[in-house]
């Protein structure tokens, strides 16, 4: 005889089994979040922060700040778009533009910020030279004797005169023997034309010059100026001992944002004033 009951049990045990299986091979159905994305307890917050590329007016760089996301779609406001994390953008022109930020999920979670960014009109930094005439009093706090800007560990410190100078009271002075250095840092804009301007007078003697140079960075020793060297003059006007000639030297800072003005001689006394810097027309 057949055993009903017992067939009945079979049949729901089978029944059972068959659908545990299709409970599992639908699992197969679904996308499990990736690492990053935990949208039941942190769903993504999008956010960013913009400044401009010192080398480029025209380029804003982004930083990406969102929150719990694995995926981004950035706007620019002018027809451009990225998927990077962090995103650069370089405007057309000046002007106002509305940027906006997506950040999502594996699972579809959303999240979207808008900023707006103001493109400017680049404005070069134009540095002081201190102690240009190497008066006595005319740092910012009204100390000084004059030079006290312009040492440096590389020599001498440079000496003082009151005869002759161009302007003033006083002029920097540099003995013969070559063994005084001038020395300034100035911070610039990149990639801009600047001009520093000085004026200077050596004796009446045959050989020798009054060196000038536009260093890229700065430097810590005498030997790596040359190869830092953006230009250079060597003065030889020996003329008139008593009469200043002036001297432009005109440079492009590339892509540096520091400068220093180095002063030295070779073989003769010679005097400098009234050094300073502007941009260059």
């Amino acid at each position: 005889m057949i055993n009903i009951k017992k067939l009945i049990n079979t049949k729901v045990l089978m029944g059972l089994a068959v659908a545990m299986t299709l409970s599992v091979s639908s699992c197969s159905d679904f996308e499990l979040p990736e690492a990053g994305s935990i949208p039941d307890l942190t769903p993504p917050t999008a956010s960013f922060g913009a400044v401009v590329s010192p080398e480029n007016n025209l380029q804003i760089n982004f930083a990406n700040t969102s929150n719990s996301a694995t995926d981004f779609m950035w706007d620019f406001g002018d027809g451009n778009t990225s998927t990077s994390k962090d995103a650069s953008n370089v405007y057309p022109d000046i002007g106002q533009y509305t940027v906006t930020l997506i950040a999502s999920d594996k699972l579809g979670a959303t999240s979207e910020t808008s900023q707006i960014v103001v493109v400017e009109e680049q404005t070069a930094i134009l540095p002081v030279v201190q102690e240009s005439g190497f008066e006595d009093g005319t740092l910012p706090d009204g100390s000084g004797d004059g030079r006290d800007s312009w040492r440096t560990d590389m020599g001498g410190v440079i000496q003082i005169t009151s005869s002759p100078v161009y302007q003033g009271e006083q002029a920097a002075k540099f003995p013969s023997a070559g063994d005084r250095v001038g020395y300034q840092a100035l911070t610039v804009s990149a990639n801009t034309d600047y001009v520093v301007t000085y004026y200077y007078t050596m004796k009446e003697e045959d050989g020798g010059s009054m060196n000038v140079a536009i260093l890229s960075g700065g430097i810590t020793d005498l030997d790596q100026a040359e190869a830092a060297t953006i230009v250079k003059e060597e003065g030889m006007d020996n003329a008139d001992s008593d009469t200043y000639t002036k001297v432009d030297l005109r440079f492009n800072t590339g892509d540096t944002t520091t400068i220093a003005i180095l002063l030295t001689n070779v073989g003769v006394e010679c005097r400098v004033d009234e050094v300073s810097i502007a941009l260059s027309e």
